[in-house]
């Protein structure tokens, strides 16, 4: 079912089991003619080769199918019908990668590490206005985002599941995280740039900043979530 071909995929060096969207059909149109299968990652045949991405770390792999075959069995649902699959599994993904409630840099407070790194002035403030003002726009912005999650969630408890909804909560958590990267980097100055240094330990300020940009890259782009947000929440005509 899958012959010579190159897909990329998420931690699949470290997986036992992938799934893959396959055409079944060759003179389907479009989304029509995929099919959905499970994949045993020891099938004679598959192998990956891992990505180093900018910020030096490798969470990524490619994976390599040279004449693989695959048992009907592993089929999911029905035949040319993989993508109604497909696109549940993306909903779930960007809720996931979008819906986490933000504040934090991987459990440091970005006010903290700003009056650490800039100092306060003497009524206690931090001692950078324009940086002050940005955290502060920044926290707003994230007490509105933990709204909006926590009403999308009670509207999926209710059963009235998350659908398109899931692009906002992608598009905003994402962008929303980079902002708070590119601020950790502007109050930590130049010794956020450092790459190797120990007092950075090996430069883990600069590594996870650029991390982040893949954020509105993975589970959709920010391009894509806001067409779909315009298409199918907003009703939007097209063009």
């Amino acid at each position: 079912m899958v012959n010579g071909r190159k897909i990329w995929t998420s931690y699949a060096d470290r997986a036992d089991k992938m799934f893959c969207l396959v055409r079944t059909d060759p003179d389907a149109k479009k989304q029509a003619g995929i099919s959905f299968i499970l994949l045993d990652m020891e099938t004679p045949g598959v192998s990956t080769r891992p990505i180093q991405l900018i910020s030096g770390e490798s969470p990524f792999c490619e994976t390599f199918f040279d004449d693989v075959r695959v048992p009907r069995a592993n089929l999911v649902g029905e035949l040319n019908q993989g993508w109604t699959i497909a696109k549940y599994l993306l909903t779930h993904e960007r809720d996931n990668i979008g819906g986490e409630p933000p504040g934090l840099l991987k459990g440091r407070d970005l006010a903290k590490m700003a009056l650490d790194a800039v100092g306060t002035d003497e009524a206690g403030r931090l001692d950078d206005p324009m940086l002050r003002a940005d955290i502060a726009r920044l926290e707003i912005d994230a007490m509105a985002f933990r709204a909006l999650v926590e009403h999308t969630r009670a509207k999926a408890e209710a059963g009235e599941g998350v659908g398109a909804r899931s692009a906002m909560l992608k598009y905003y958590g994402t962008e929303l995280n980079k902002r708070r990267y590119n601020l950790m980097m502007d109050a930590m100055g130049g010794q956020g740039l450092e790459w190797e240094s120990e007092r950075t330990n090996g430069g883990r300020y600069a590594r996870e900043w650029l991390r982040s940009k893949g954020n509105s890259i993975e589970g959709g782009t920010s391009e894509i979530m806001l067409g779909i947000i315009s298409s199918a929440v907003l009703e939007l005509p097209k063009g």
